[in-house]
């Protein structure tokens, strides 16, 4: 099966998004199948619902070790399995907590294995930013690092917030060529696109 990575910064909604997604493709239960940094593997089955819960807050580095579900996208009369795996945020400069720097050393490493990344960007925030670029460093690392090696989408995502029109404009104005998707995880606004974009590249 092939593997696609969810990347991005701390808050933007990742895990949020692979959950959603996976419910907007049809599972109403997810077995999560956690690999965390130190080689220890779990497998877990939840509702949507009760993940939301559980794996989805406002705290930082909530997800520290790489989280897949596999699902099953249409293709002609039939259907093509893939992974569909969430990662612990990256930031920007280096964390203090030892775990928390294996988890991203974790995420850093998938993305040179993966065969399609998604990137979500918190639009909103890029908005009402004043700083001078839209990306901070480390997202635009990964869109760098990503382009060139192929299968990669940045995903605008907080679009039902205020402040994420703008946001998009900057993205779209600094990354002239990548493939970007509007979306709202929360909402489930845009993922035909995405499903269809992953279609494409996975099928």
């Amino acid at each position: 099966m092939r593997d696609c990575l969810i990347v991005g910064k701390t808050h933007a909604g990742k895990t949020l998004f692979v959950l959603n997604f996976a419910q907007y493709l049809g599972l109403d239960n997810v077995d999560l199948i956690f690999k965390y940094p130190n080689g220890l593997i779990e497998k877990k089955t939840y509702s949507i619902a009760k993940a939301r819960r559980e794996l989805v807050g406002p705290i930082p580095h909530t997800t520290r070790a790489l989280q897949t579900v596999s699902i099953d996208l249409p293709v002609g009369k039939g259907v093509k399995r893939c992974f569909l795996t969430d990662t612990s945020g990256l930031i920007d400069h280096i964390h203090s907590d030892v775990e928390v720097r294996r988890a991203i050393a974790q995420t850093l490493g998938a993305i040179r294995e993966a065969d399609l990344i998604l990137h979500l960007v918190d639009a909103a925030a890029v908005g009402v930013s004043d700083a001078p670029t839209a990306l901070g460093e480390v997202d635009y690392q990964v869109a760098q690092i990503a382009q060139m090696r192929g299968g990669y989408a940045i995903l605008a995502n907080k679009m039902d917030l205020p402040g994420a029109v703008s946001g998009l404009a900057k993205l779209k104005l600094e990354l002239p060529g990548h493939r970007l998707f509007p979306i709202s995880a929360l909402y489930k606004r845009g993922f035909r696109e995405v499903k269809s974009y992953v279609q494409h590249l996975l099928c």
